[in-house]
């Protein structure tokens, strides 16, 4: 039988493969084995220098799938954490670790939850698959994209999924995500006329140029969101210009910032306010446009209701549902599955110096979605 420590004995394994995207540093390997010994039946995805992995129990309608990724973003400055970004280094019931939180956690929680349900039922009314990618943190092309490429040729329907991303936020189970806003990404370069400091009039300073026009796009009010989803959000990411030497005035600035639009906001709309804006402050400017994720909601169904009857159980809380946060490879998912959330742990720290996930909590999840796959799969409850 699974042991009661199985969840963070598999993460500490999983933790300590630094698996910076796209790389997995073998930790689809692992959940394989583990998997195949329960039965799974194992298919390896691989597309470019991404890793994937298709894992399916039983071959019956409903699918449920659950669904998360291997990689994770750099550590950063690695003499700021308090221990080892990958050394999995547990203090006061928290485990420290580059992964432990987005998204190793879920992934952890997920195979044990699955591992219980096998050992414990003969039989499933249906069926349970894993979709596991090392592409979510990066350009996520050649990831789960890819594989529900693979699916829907293969015509494999996919009723349920549930994504194991970090949703919650001040506790375990306060926050359902059933959707999310769509991405997207500006690179802006404008031109000017490189010169010396002393002679101005000599040249033309796109820093300049630029400032009065990112001062009127930031306070821009897009829209006000909707019943379902957050208002449309701009942020500047990065600012470049200039040779590095100071009394040389740049010949061009490049600008990066994204929105997380609500839909009934649309990117030609945004673009086509943002060219205008740079015709208006007279811009000699270039644009670049990546619309690199689609909004997307799901109505609430029989796996909506199973989760937030088993947070119910497990936590005493009332789950809300909202479209929040960044974006996920739900957005894919979607495309093919009838109904997708995602649930996890909290998300305070993820992405910072220093993440970490309760031990506690991580626990609790396991139990969680074993619970909803015993609704969805078995007759009980």
């Amino acid at each position: 039988m699974t042991s009661p420590n199985a969840t963070i004995d598999l993460l500490t394994d999983l933790v300590q493969r630094p698996s910076v995207t796209p790389e997995d540093h073998g930790c689809q390997a692992l959940i394989a084995d583990r998997l195949a010994r329960i039965g799974f039946t194992i298919e390896h995805m691989p597309a470019g220098d991404v890793k994937n992995l298709w894992a399916r129990f039983g071959d019956k309608d409903p699918l449920v799938v659950l669904a998360g990724h291997t990689d994770v973003v750099p550590t950063g400055d690695e003499s700021e954490w308090r221990v080892p970004p990958f050394s999995a280094s547990v203090i006061d019931n928290k485990m420290y670790g580059r992964g432990t939180s987005d998204m190793k956690g879920g992934v952890a929680a997920m195979i044990t939850a699955a591992e219980r349900v096998i050992e414990s039922h003969k039989t499933l009314n249906g069926s349970i698959a894993f979709l596991i990618t090392s592409d979510e943190e990066g350009p996520a092309v050649d990831g789960t994209r890819h594989v529900v490429e693979t699916l829907r040729a293969r015509g494999t329907n996919i009723h349920q999924c549930i994504v194991g991303e970090p949703s919650s936020s001040d506790r375990l189970g306060d926050v359902i995500r059933h959707g999310r806003r769509g991405s997207l990404g500006v690179k802006l370069v404008v031109k000017g006329i490189q010169g010396h400091v002393a002679y101005p009039h000599l040249a033309r300073n796109p820093v300049h140029d630029l400032t009065p026009f990112l001062t009127e796009l930031v306070n821009i009010v897009w829209d006000e969101g909707n019943d379902f989803f957050p208002p449309t959000t701009l942020q500047i990411s990065n600012i470049h210009a200039g040779t590095g030497a100071t009394n040389v005035i740049p010949g061009s600035a490049v600008v990066d910032f994204n929105l997380r639009y609500c839909p009934i906001t649309s990117p030609e709309s945004i673009r086509s306010t943002i060219e205008q804006l740079a015709v208006d402050h007279q811009l000699d400017a270039d644009f670049t446009w990546l619309d690199s994720a689609n909004p997307f909601i799901t109505q609430p169904g029989p796996l909506t209701a199973a989760v937030e009857r088993a947070v119910v159980k497990h936590t005493g809380v009332k789950a809300t549902l909202n479209t929040a946060g960044g974006t996920s490879d739900g957005r894919f998912i979607a495309t093919l599955a009838e109904e997708v959330i995602e649930f996890g742990t909290t998300n305070a720290t993820i992405h910072q110096i220093d993440e970490c996930v309760d031990l506690d909590e991580l626990t609790t999840a396991s139990l969680i979605y074993e619970h909803v796959l015993v609704e969805l799969l078995t007759n009980a409850s």
